[in-house]
C-alpha cells in the first residue's frame, strides 16, 4: 500500500519512499559501462573457448600454455599502460612511452654488459635495472616540464619526446639490437617460479603498488581531482605543477621497467621495443574505462584492458586467423568503448564538449 504526499512522491505504507525505478536502472547502467573492459575480456574467452571446442576439440582458456602465454603478452603493455593511466586521468597523453621503453632497454643491455666482467652476473643487473629506469625518467622530467611549466599541451610536448628518445635509442644501439651476455638475466627473463614466468610475477606486484597508489593515497586523490576539475583543484590547495612533474616522470619510469623485462625476456636491447606497444597501452587504458576526458578510470580496469588486447592477440593466432585482423579487432573495441564512455557521460548529466 502507497500514499502520496502533497509533493507527489509515492511513499510504502511504512513511511520511506518507494525506490525510483528509474534511478535504479541508470545506476544499473552505469555499473555495466564501468564493467566494461571485463565483460569484453569473458566474451573473447567464451568466443574463443567455443571455437577451440568446436573446431579443434581442445580447449582454449584451460591450456596451461596459454595461459602463460597471454599473460606473457600482456606484460610489456600493461606495465606501459599502467603509467599511462595516471596521465590519462590527469586529462593528458604521454606519446612517447613507446620509444622510453625502446631506450631504456638498450641502456640495460649496454650497461648489464659493461658491469657484468668486473661486478658479477647480480650486481651487474641490479645495476643495469637502476641506470635504466634512471635514463627513463630523463625523458619524463622534460615532458613534466614541457607540460607543467610551460604550458605545452601534453600531445605535442610527448609527441616531440617521442622523436627525441627514438632518436637517441637508435644511436646508442647503433642501429641494430644489443644482446646480452648475461645467462643470469636470461633467466630472469625466461624462467618461471611454482609455473608462472618471472616477469609475470614482477608485473603484478608493481601493478598492485600502482594500483594501491592510485586508490589510497593523497597522490592518487590528487590526480583524480586534477583530471576532473583543474580549476577546483588549484583553489583546494593543490600544486598541479608539481603533481604533473612527478607524473610524468613515473609514467616514464613504468615504460623503462617494461624496456628492462623486454631486453630480460629476449636477452637483448632494441631501440624499436616499444613501438607497436603504444596503441596498446592507450587502447587498454581506454578499454578499461579512463575516459579521455580525464578525471576517471582504475589501474584494475586497465589490467582487464590489456588481458582484453592480449587475448585478441593470441587467441587469434590460435585459431589461425591472419594476424592483421589484430589491429581491426583491437580498433574496434576501443572505438565501442569511447562511445560507452561517451554515453556514460551523457547519461550521468557529463559534459562532451562539440
Amino acid at each position: 500500500m502507497t500514499t502520496t504526499p502533497t509533493d507527489g512522491t509515492p511513499v510504502a505504507s511504512n513511511g520511506r519512499p518507494q525506490a525510483d525505478h528509474a534511478d535504479l536502472a541508470k545506476t544499473l547502467v552505469q555499473r555495466i559501462a564501468d564493467l566494461r573492459a571485463w565483460l569484453f575480456l569473458a566474451a573473447l574467452i567464451i568466443g574463443f573457448e567455443a571455437w577451440a571446442r568446436s573446431s579443434f576439440g581442445g580447449t582454449f582458456i584451460f591450456n596451461p600454455f596459454n595461459l602463460q602465454s597471454i599473460a606473457i603478452f600482456a606484460v610489456a603493455p600493461l606495465l606501459l599502460a599502467t603509467g599511462q593511466t595516471f596521465v590519462i586521468i590527469s586529462g593528458g597523453i604521454d606519446l612517447s612511452l613507446g620509444f622510453i621503453m625502446g631506450l631504456a632497454a638498450v641502456v640495460a643491455a649496454h650497461v648489464i654488459n659493461y658491469a657484468t666482467p668486473g661486478m658479477g652476473a647480480p650486481t651487474a643487473i641490479l645495476l643495469g635495472f637502476l641506470v635504466a629506469i634512471l635514463v627513463a625518467g630523463i625523458p619524463g622530467f622534460i615532458n613534466g616540464l614541457l607540460v607543467s611549466r610551460l604550458r605545452v599541451p601534453p600531445f605535442i610536448g610527448t609527441l616531440g619526446m617521442f622523436g627525441v628518445a627514438r632518436g637517441v635509442a637508435f644511436l646508442l644501439a647503433g642501429g641494430t639490437t644489443v644482446p646480452v651476455h648475461n645467462p643470469l638475466f636470461a633467466t630472469i627473463g625466461n624462467g618461471r617460479f611454482i609455473g608462472v614466468p618471472y616477469i609475470v610475477w614482477i608485473t603484478a606486484v608493481f601493478v598492485l603498488v600502482m594500483h594501491y597508489l592510485l586508490s589510497q593515497t593523497r597522490f592518487g586523490q590528487h590526480n583524480y581531482a586534477i583530471g576532473a576539475n583543474p580549476q577546483a583543484a588549484r583553489r583546494a590547495g593543490i600544486d598541479i605543477k608539481s603533481h604533473l612533474l612527478r607524473l610524468y616522470i613515473m609514467s616514464a619510469c613504468c615504460a623503462g621497467l617494461a624496456g628492462v623485462l623486454y631486453s630480460a625476456r629476449f636477452n637483448a636491447g632494441a631501440a624499436q621495443a616499444g613501438e607497436p606497444l603504444l596503441l596498446d597501452s592507450v587502447a587498454a587504458v581506454v578499454i578499461g574505462g579512463a575516459s579521455l576526458f580525464g578525471g576517471s578510470g582504475t589501474i584494475l580496469g586497465t589490467v582487464a584492458g590489456a588481458f582484453v588486447i592480449a587475448v585478441i592477440q593470441y587467441g587469434l593466432v590460435f585459431v589461425n586467423v591472419e594476424p592483421f585482423w589484430q589491429f581491426i579487432s583491437v580498433g574496434v573495441v576501443i572505438i565501442i568503448s569511447v562511445l560507452i564512455d561517451q554515453a556514460q557521460r551523457r547519461f550521468s548529466g557529463g559534459r562532451i564538449d562539440e
